[in-house]
């Protein structure tokens, strides 16, 4: 099924005659979005990490993070047990231990060995010190899904290596995240720079 679009210009805001075509229901993101790798703890066993593309910022005060696991994963015992968990950003230097986390499963084998591990407030969220920024994580609340479970955790700490910081912000160029397409499952790093986010519109509020 198609779907036309008419071209046209209206108020200065510019249309273009393009076609849409239906894809089905279970649509991926397609736009790069970060790489994460998710830190948990399980009873006698090393600090487990997994690799997590379904990341995203959810409440602004108290900051609030969700991620989306599969309920088989020995991530989800471990946030589940414990009620905490982190969330590591890898810089492409990870690549190959980022995507190692995803192939095997903590069940099994130790993912620890791959890297140095710090903590912070939280005992029970093990955080990477090989990652340019690191999130220490409460579990708030936890979303029952047919296959996954999405859990929203309050962030109690934030950790960032002094040289990702230009100007006394975040420099995204220096922290050089790992970045995931779907459904290619395709990796990628940061590109052009094009403008300044809340700034680059303002000229149509007019």
């Amino acid at each position: 099924m198609m779907a036309q679009n008419t071209a046209q210009k209206t108020n200065g805001m510019r249309r273009y005659e393009t076609e849409k075509k239906a894809i089905g229901k279970n649509v991926f993101i397609c736009p790069p979005m970060p790489v994460t790798i998710v830190g948990t703890c399980l009873n006698n066993r090393p600090p487990n990490f997994l690799t997590v593309g379904w990341v995203t910022r959810a409440n602004v005060n108290p900051p609030m993070i969700a991620i989306g696991i599969n309920k088989s994963n020995a991530s989800a015992d471990g946030i589940t047990m414990h009620k905490t968990f982190s969330v590591n950003f890898p810089g492409t230097d990870l690549i190959e231990e980022t995507d190692y986390c995803g192939l095997v499963s903590g069940k099994y084998k130790d993912k620890s060995r791959l890297f140095d591990i710090f903590y912070g407030e939280l005992k029970n969220a093990p955080m990477i010190q090989n990652c340019p920024i690191t999130l220490e994580c409460q579990l708030t609340e936890t979303i029952d899904l047919p296959t996954n479970y999405l859990f929203i955790g309050e962030i109690k700490g934030a950790y960032a290596n002094e040289n990702c910081f230009t100007g006394g912000k975040p420099d995204v160029t220096e922290i050089n995240p790992l970045l995931l397409s779907m459904p290619d499952n395709s990796y990628w790093q940061v590109g052009e720079f094009l403008g300044r986010a809340c700034k680059i519109g303002r000229s149509l509020k007019a």
